[in-house]
């Protein structure tokens, strides 16, 4: 039987002694990676059961900008990695209209403004029926997904910043929005859609860094714990950039998605702008379900370190 440690829980030195594996289900911090998280807790893990070649991976993606359920597996647990990938999941996503960034969320600044003042909670309520089911969705560029064995995300930041440095050489196409759906659709389900709040327009949005409630637990730096969303620790990645939306007076909607692996709520946020007769990016984003794991009893960084440093 797998193991899923609770905080404070002792764990042997040996990890024979959990021959199918440990799953920790990770609250994943602001602006951090899914591999910042692993790096870390790998680190950790080889130390705490002095083995060198221990397997630590995780089942599924987050982006940077979000928080919320990142599972890691350790040991044999890699094994199973793929079927826990393979759950529903459940996301609490803000969702910002009249502007879009090549990203769909704010990890690139603004590139077109749209109407947005007919958009009100009404009118959201609306149109997400129409969204309920089986369906195509184009991924973003910006994502996890293989292009000709490549990582689009590689292949748009460096068309993205090749369209921002005149006089760069090479055999990179200019950047185009149009790239966005050089993409395969994949096959989604979407089974619940519930309007958690609206902010209405002229009304500063919920910031980035007051996303929708998660755990708000934090992790360590130098001894101190803090909230992972009032600083950057050191293990986050110092590539990412954060635009700011969050002054603009844009119209946002707070939207709790139910929903099938492989489905990008980025991508959502596109559609919903589009079929609201304007734009949309996402201003902020929670994992808070992965499967039967809930981002009320995840583990932070530091609960999860703890478990490994006794």
């Amino acid at each position: 039987m797998i193991l899923i440690p609770k905080p404070g829980e002792v764990l042997s030195r040996s990890i024979d002694d959990y021959p199918e594996g440990i799953i920790l289900p990770v609250d994943k911090p602001y602006r951090w990676t899914s591999a910042d998280v692993i790096r870390k807790l790998k680190y950790a893990a080889i130390k705490h059961f002095g083995k060198k070649n221990l397997k630590v991976g995780h089942a599924g993606t987050l982006d940077p900008l979000a928080t919320g359920v990142l599972l890691v597996c350790i040991g044999n647990a890699c094994k199973m990695a793929q079927q826990f990938q393979d759950t529903d999941k459940e996301y609490i996503a803000g969702i910002r209209f009249g502007a879009t960034t090549p990203s769909y969320d704010l990890e690139k600044n603004v590139d077109r403004l749209f109407p947005y003042e007919h958009i009100t909670a009404d009118a959201v309520r609306a149109v997400l029926p129409a969204f309920l089911g089986q369906q195509e969705q184009i991924a973003p560029l910006f994502s996890a997904k293989s292009v000709d064995g490549v990582r689009a995300y590689e292949l748009a930041r460096k068309l993205y910043r090749k369209s921002l440095t005149p006089g760069l050489t090479g055999n990179l196409p200019d950047f185009d929005s149009a790239a966005l759906e050089t993409l395969h659709r994949s096959r989604i389900t979407i089974t619940e859609l519930e309007l958690l709040e609206f902010v209405e327009a002229g009304r500063d949005s919920l910031p980035e860094t007051c996303a929708p409630p998660h755990t708000g637990r934090g992790v360590e730096q130098s001894g101190t714990e803090f909230s992972e969303r009032e600083s950057l620790p050191a293990s986050a990645s110092s590539r990412i950039n954060v635009s700011d939306t969050s002054g603009m007076g844009l119209p946002e909607a707070v939207i709790r998605i139910a929903c099938s692996k492989g489905t990008y709520i980025r991508a959502f946020a596109r559609d919903l702008g589009e079929a609201l007769g304007s734009g949309a990016h996402l201003g902020s984003l929670i994992r808070s379900r992965s499967g039967q794991f809930r981002v009320s009893e995840s583990l932070s960084v530091t609960e999860a370190l703890s478990l490994l440093a006794q």
